[in-house]
């Protein structure tokens, strides 16, 4: 098992930056996939990044070119580095493990770790 913890969320305006960052437990980090998902106020979840075992990245098109999602695994992270943000980019985010061998994995249910989430506020 591993345990997330989500930490960097806050306001922002516009055309800034945030750095979002998951501390994940236990010492297998390496063997996870891990992503990152949002969910808007009445929307459902959807996917943003994943980074897989071998350091493969993969976006949603919506997100491409301004977010870089990056792991470190001797600390038992993942980033999200979050550049030119819009007010559509308003959610919570979620960073998501699994041990599972698809790729890429873009669907939350593919993902059997969560953590609980930070805010994420564009204001325009």
């Amino acid at each position: 098992q591993v345990q997330l913890v989500e930490s960097g969320g806050g306001l922002v305006q516009a055309g800034g930056s945030l750095r979002l960052s998951c501390a994940a437990s236990g010492r297998t980090f390496s063997r996870y996939v891990m992503g990152w998902f949002r969910q808007a106020p009445g929307k459902e979840r959807e996917f943003v990044a994943t980074n897989s075992r071998g350091g493969s990245t993969y976006y949603a098109d919506s997100v491409k070119g301004r977010f870089t999602i990056s792991r470190d695994n001797g600390k038992n992270s993942v980033n999200l580095q979050m550049n030119s943000l819009k007010p559509e980019d308003t959610a919570v985010y979620y960073c998501a493990a699994d041990i599972g061998n698809t790729w890429p994995r873009t669907q939350s249910y593919e993902y059997n770790y969560w953590g609980q989430g930070t805010q994420v506020t564009v204001s325009s």
